[in-house]
């Protein structure tokens, strides 16, 4: 069964774009969902790029959502590459520290 077939999956973290929330290397269990809210970390993908993405949800725009990473400074996000689509919510980082992956408010909180 592959990832698209799952309605649970498993992402790695590649890159510095979500620290100080998600480290390279963090290994993540992902719902697919189309479905999001502004502060939650979800994967998503850019048009004309078929790669996935681990970024925040920051507003709705036309054409999907602004999805931005932790990083400013260390992100490929929608600064560069535009409106995102959701295709699924992280529910938890399981390796190497298990915990859940907070959502933020509108506030930073």
């Amino acid at each position: 069964m592959s990832d698209t077939e799952r309605w649970v999956y498993p992402v790695l973290v590649v890159g510095p774009s979500m620290a100080p929330t998600l480290r390279h290397g963090d290994a993540l269990l992902v719902r697919r969902t189309s479905a999001g809210r502004p502060g939650e970390v979800v994967v998503v993908r850019f048009a004309g790029d078929d790669a996935r993405y681990v970024k925040r949800l920051s507003h709705r725009v036309e054409g999907g959502w602004w999805a931005l990473g932790d990083n400013p400074f260390g992100s490929t996000d929608s600064r560069q590459l535009g409106p995102a689509q959701v295709v699924g919510k992280v529910i938890l980082r399981w390796w190497p520290r298990p915990a859940r992956v907070r959502s933020v408010d509108s506030h930073g909180r």
